[in-house]
């Protein structure tokens, strides 16, 4: 009997080698920095992913363009952005890069109201905001759109992200669309020169500042909204419906023929029921992994987390007020996961 059961602790521990193995070694460690956007559920990825296999992955939301810089200089194994790199920059990385879709999220209008009434609010009217236009909460074009609410005189503070962000870009490229005004006047980037308001770092810093501040608005993705329990507005999309952001209506935003790079932008989107101001966020890394000393196995462990972002971490998305990737961009994402390589060799 002593011997049955050494022998079957020696058999479940050689299994749970093997898994570990599949995984990348246990204790292997990756990387990663850029987005807040997605760090919400990048944190119980991670953390569900190092339960699971042993490999810990250490994510640090400094935002999108510190993520794209930490990958151009190749002091993470993988950078997080919400916004993709543009046909002109990539010629500035040593090496060619991937993205890697892995959620969808919205960016959501949040204001600081006595009362918190719900407000409904157009892309003229929130353009207008940030261009200096619209000063006050009872504008009568915010009183246009909202009857039989009582607005008060309280001046506007807009709030907008002082580092560079791919929130801000969606957010951006979203009043570009509907505003030619702000399109020829701020236009659409990581980092723009803002008409008017006050910059705070962060999703988590324009959503403080907004709680704190009475008669400020901003711009946040929806998790860092609930989790301050913020008010969030109900916007106008392109076909001319009043969309609340949920996981249905930004999963409808994302329901599109993608470009199989999958850079495609999503704000102001055509869906009928789509969100207006829906991102897909992206996992950005070199294709070839033999760079700088970097091991097969530390490149063949980040190609298995990955994988495992796209399939089975989806779930934990709508938990955390994000939409799963629809499944025309999980094919995709296999597609560019399976063409990343070691020294010119397949990881997958």
């Amino acid at each position: 009997m002593k011997r049955f059961r050494t022998s079957a602790v020696i058999a479940i521990l050689v299994l749970i080698g093997s898994a570990a193995m599949a995984f990348g070694q246990a204790g292997t460690s990756l990387l990663g920095a850029g987005a807040t956007f997605p760090a919400p559920l990048y944190t119980k990825m991670f953390d569900v992913y190092a339960s699971e296999t042993g490999v810990k992955v250490n994510y640090q939301g400094i935002g999108s363009s510190g993520g794209l810089k930490n990958v151009m200089d190749r002091v993470v194994d993988f950078g997080g952005s919400d916004s993709f790199v543009k046909d002109a920059d990539f010629a500035k990385y040593p090496a060619a890069i991937v993205h890697i879709p892995a959620t969808v999220g919205a960016v959501v209008m949040v204001y600081n109201l006595p009362g918190s009434p719900s407000l409904r609010l157009t892309g003229d009217i929130i353009s207008d905001i940030y261009l200096g236009n619209i000063t006050k909460w009872n504008d009568s074009a915010i009183k246009a759109v909202n009857p039989g609410i009582a607005l008060p005189g309280t001046p506007i503070m807009p709030v907008y992200r002082s580092d560079g962000s791919g929130t801000t870009f969606n957010f951006t490229a979203y009043l570009s669309s509907v505003s030619t005004e702000w399109k020829s006047k701020v236009g659409n980037a990581n980092s723009v020169s803002w008409p008017i308001g006050q910059g705070a770092a962060q999703n988590s810093g324009v959503a403080g500042v907004v709680k704190q501040t009475q008669g400020s608005i901003g711009y946040v993705e929806l998790a860092y909204a609930n989790q301050n329990n913020l008010t969030v507005a109900t916007l106008k999309n392109a076909s001319g419906n009043w969309i609340q952001p949920s996981t249905e209506s930004i999963s409808a935003a994302a329901s599109i023929k993608m470009p199989k790079d999958t850079r495609i932008v999503l704000a102001n989107t055509a869906s009928p029921q789509g969100y207006p101001i829906s991102s897909l966020t992206w996992i950005v890394v070199y294709q070839d992994q033999s760079y700088g000393g970097r091991s097969r196995e530390q490149a063949k462990a980040l190609v298995n987390l990955l994988w495992w972002m796209i399939h089975d971490g989806q779930k934990y998305a709508a938990p955390l007020d994000y939409a799963p990737l629809p499944q025309s961009a999980v094919k995709d994402a296999e597609d560019i996961i399976e063409n990343i390589t070691y020294g010119g060799q397949k990881l997958r």
